[in-house]
């Protein structure tokens, strides 16, 4: 795809478009930004620019399209802005920059999609290629932009990509050599609309997939099973539950590998390196995607016993007063805090919270199943957590109005033994910039304990 001399419309100036104009500067063509904040506000992301001939149009998205060939849309941005209703009139092409990556390149690309557990699974899959000797990049909705990747990439290098699905929503051609669906659960219904639209815009990481394929899903996962139908590659199924005529699955105590013909035994389950029965499915999907890449069994296991996880994603912070304190500012969704209640032992104190995703809380308050003791909540949903609380007969419950008080309100009421586990169930954007943010703000808090 040749885009020297095409005028073309970044909308959105963050990490992903900072990738992007970089990318598409160094190919040749001519950059406009665009972004509603203002310069001041977007000044650290316009330092990284300040070497690339870029125009900018900032505090507003009144752009004339008259002369855009194409448009690459920030992920989150959402869909019914006038822009976008603007460049569909006049037919100019809104692309997002994974979509972008695969017109460009030729490299071998695993992209891995689902509602929880993508960024754990995206990192240790890249471990186990990396360990393997391949020289691979780990991009995509991880927080690495991957069109910057991917110009200065070398043709053999592997691209592991962390696929969200407003990412997804605006692909058209985008075709990795090996898909993965993690799992599929209600979130982003306020961006998406419906459910429907959700498990629509995940569908697309295989949608162009062919018999030089693989997709891998999630058997347990109802809706994910059921997008088998729709699939036209070599489909492989990992299970925690189920035993498999053909995928990755649990024996015993062993993970097993059944490629059809014949079983091989993987490693024992509890060997792998990070708690829980979601970091098992993460480790089954990964184990699921080198297999078919052709990776050594030695290397794989090897990586399993020694990783120990993703920053922010229920991680160990500190013990202090004979508490321990938990980190998993990743947990954006009740079903990704559900399981990280679920991989702790009682009693915790859980602080919770954040900004509304039209996400229902019902099923998160009855996970606590004793043990949760104390629920301290802040942020915009922390009213309706708490009305769906006492609704589901769960009183113990705390509003505070930032972190440092969460923490310190949890230091009050826990005693030795307590597990201090803050997993937000919602997303981070009422009051951080991401949940990287909100975790370090966490640890932050944890540390200051030490100090007082």
């Amino acid at each position: 795809m040749n885009l020297k001399d095409k005028n073309i419309l970044v909308l959105g100036l963050a990490i992903s478009g900072v990738s992007t104009a970089k990318a598409l500067n160094k190919l040749g063509a001519n950059v406009t930004i665009t972004d509603m904040k203002t310069e001041e506000k977007l000044s650290s992301f316009i330092k990284q620019l300040e070497n690339f001939n870029i125009n900018y149009v900032l505090g507003s998205n009144d752009v004339d399209l008259e002369n855009f060939d194409l448009i690459i849309k920030s992920p989150g941005i959402p869909l019914e802005i006038p822009i976008i209703k603007k460049a569909k009139q006049k037919e100019i092409e809104v692309i997002t920059d994974i979509e972008l990556a695969y017109r460009l390149s030729d490299n071998k690309m695993i992209a891995i999609t689902g509602t929880n557990g993508k960024t754990t699974t995206t990192t240790l899959i890249g471990e186990i290629f990396k360990n393997a000797g391949n020289d691979c990049h780990v991009t995509g909705n991880i927080g690495v932009g991957i069109l910057w990747e991917i110009v200065n990439a070398d043709d053999q290098d592997v691209f592991i990509i962390e696929a969200s699905s407003f990412q997804l929503e605006n692909t058209n051609h985008f075709k990795p050599k090996v898909s993965i669906i993690i799992n599929i659960t209600p979130d982003h219904l306020n961006w998406h609309k419906t459910f429907e639209n959700y498990v629509r815009a995940k569908k697309k990481i295989f949608a162009n997939q062919d018999e030089n394929d693989y997709t891998i899903l999630n058997y347990d996962n109802t809706t994910v099973r059921e997008l088998a139908d729709e699939v036209n590659s070599n489909l492989i199924y990992f299970s925690t539950n189920t035993t498999l005529d053909k995928g990755v699955y649990i024996d015993g105590d062993y993970i097993v590998i059944n490629d059809g013909s014949k079983t091989k035994k993987v490693m024992p389950f509890l060997d792998v390196g990070v708690p829980g029965k979601h970091n098992l499915e993460n480790a089954l999907a990964s184990i699921s995607a080198a297999w078919v890449m052709g990776v050594d069994l030695e290397v794989i296991t090897k990586t399993l016993r020694e990783f120990d996880g993703v920053e922010h994603r229920f991680k160990f912070v500190d013990c202090i007063n004979g508490m321990n304190f938990y980190n998993d500012s990743k947990g954006t969704n009740p079903d990704s805090s559900i399981a990280a209640i679920e991989a702790l032992d009682s009693p915790i104190v859980l602080i919770a919270g954040g900004m509304d995703k039209g996400s229902d809380f019902d099923e998160f308050i009855k996970s606590f199943n004793g043990k949760v003791k104390a629920l301290v909540l802040l942020g915009e949903t922390a009213e309706k957590i708490k009305n769906t609380a006492i609704s589901n007969g769960f009183n113990n419950i705390y509003i505070v109005k930032n972190m440092k008080e969460a923490v310190q309100k949890s230091n009050e009421i826990g005693i030795t033994g307590d597990n201090i586990l803050l997993s937000p169930a919602c997303a981070s954007w009422d009051m951080y910039q991401n949940f990287e943010e909100r975790g370090k703000d966490f640890v932050n808090a944890v540390k200051g304990l030490r100090r007082t």
